[in-house]
């Protein structure tokens, strides 16, 4: 078997495509057609960052670019695990099926970067995989040497493995701490944005992991700076760009008006799935609900400003984990600030905004230490990850310009907001 993964890296990589970040990048031919079908074209029309061109305005590279520099990586990882052991338990089949998933990872992303993703629709790792299994995308994977059902699981780990080690290993590979998604991702929108932050030594990074069938591959204590790289720098691109202010404001008042318009039964959540960027926005232009003109003024640069922040406490806040309940606490609290400035604040104009979770777990083996990531050597234990979470999510109260300022320099706000906490009462 091990002769096999080999060829299924190396043999026929003929076609290049030039890559801002990674330079030329080689596919086979039938590789190559997959990022010519017409799902993964798709994803030339989704910007990677959403409304952050509106901050950054470097910030224009798609999904489909993302994609390609994730296969990139991986198989440049796939590589060298297998010269460090894997190939005694690789495939052609899987090593092929490898790359396809890593290719089409996000062939079901929602538009908008992740303005849908509170709202009750299917996870995009479920769509990429219905994708996958259908046509055209299908008979593409098969082309390229990958097996169809083996690709899709890769990516929707809710498909059945079938006790299928291989694919258990790539699920690892393409999903952690240091997997070709992250590695890319942080690369290309540091670069995109014009900030320092998200660079990481991809080199060096690999050069420190060890292949392990049931974890996917462990690192050395050498590689746990590199790690420690990796959190730090997530941590500081959430900070300054995927959860800055005006981002958060883009898309939670996209949000707002597409949950309004499925809770209206305005539109089903079917016609959410397959759309681009510019298809998102002819969507809610074509029908006849009030807050689909929240959508207008995010595409105009119109945007709502932030009248208050403040941590998110589980203990205090849980209710607003709902989204759907959100809804009337942003009714309550409206009519709370109307009385604070003496004219209306209408319940439209006035948004809840929570950031979804994220976690600072690597899930990590450190070889020469015997012990997960969290009880290495690094300073970063579960504790310095909790402080990270804390700092971020921050919730924010956006309100259309004209509130903004009157709020803002009331008295009586933080009693609302911290004391009376009538606006949490349900």
């Amino acid at each position: 078997m091990g002769n096999d993964i080999y060829a299924a890296l190396r043999e026929g990589f003929t076609d290049p495509i030039r890559d801002v970040l990674w330079g030329h990048i080689y596919l086979t031919p039938q590789l190559a057609a997959l990022t010519k079908s017409a799902p993964f074209m798709r994803l030339f029309r989704i910007f990677q960052l959403g409304p952050a061109y509106g901050t950054y305005p470097g910030a224009t590279h798609t999904r489909a670019a993302h994609s390609i520099g994730v296969y990139h990586l991986a198989r440049r990882l796939l590589l060298n695990l297998a010269e460090r052991g894997a190939d005694r338990w690789l495939s052609f089949t899987g090593g092929r099926s490898f790359l396809c998933a890593a290719l089409l990872h996000d062939l079901g992303h929602f538009p908008y970067a992740h303005s849908l993703k509170e709202l009750p629709l299917a996870s995009h790792e479920e769509l990429t995989g219905k994708i996958i299994l259908s046509e055209p995308v299908k008979s593409l994977v098969a082309d390229a040497g990958g097996d169809p059902y083996f690709t899709a699981a890769v990516v929707d780990v809710a498909l059945p493995a079938h006790k299928n080690q291989e694919l258990v290993f790539y699920r690892k590979l393409l999903s952690g701490a240091l997997d070709p998604d992250k590695l890319d991702y942080l690369n290309r929108d540091a670069r995109y944005c014009g900030v320092p932050y998200g660079a990481q030594d991809v080199d060096f990074i690999f050069s420190r992991l060890h292949p392990q069938p049931e974890r996917g591959f462990d690192i050395d204590s050498r590689g746990i700076p590199s790690v420690e790289s990796i959190l730090f720098s997530k941590y500081l691109m959430y900070r300054s760009v995927y959860w800055h202010r005006s981002v958060r404001s883009a898309t939670a008042m996209i949000k707002k008006a597409l949950l309004a318009g499925l809770n209206a039964g305005a539109i089903a959540r079917e016609e959410l799935y397959n759309l681009d960027d510019q298809g998102l926005f002819t969507l809610m232009a074509g029908r006849p609900v009030p807050l689909f003109s929240l959508a207008e003024k995010v595409r105009d640069g119109y945007l709502y400003g932030s009248a208050a922040e403040f941590p998110f406490d589980e203990s205090i806040h849980r209710s607003l984990l709902d989204i759907e309940r959100r809804y009337y606490h942003e009714q309550a609290l409206a009519r709370e600030f109307s009385e604070l400035i003496g004219r209306p604040v209408p319940p439209e104009e006035l948004i809840i905004d929570l950031p979804e979770p994220i976690s600072f777990e690597t899930g990590l083996y450190v070889r020469d230490e015997g012990h997960y990531f969290s009880e290495s050597s690094s300073v970063f234990k579960t504790q310095g990850g909790d402080g990270f979470i804390k700092t971020l999510r921050i919730i924010r109260i956006f309100v259309a310009p004209g509130y903004e300022n009157d709020i803002k320099s009331a008295g009586g706000l933080f009693d609302i907001l911290h004391k009376k906490k009538k606006w949490l009462q349900l």
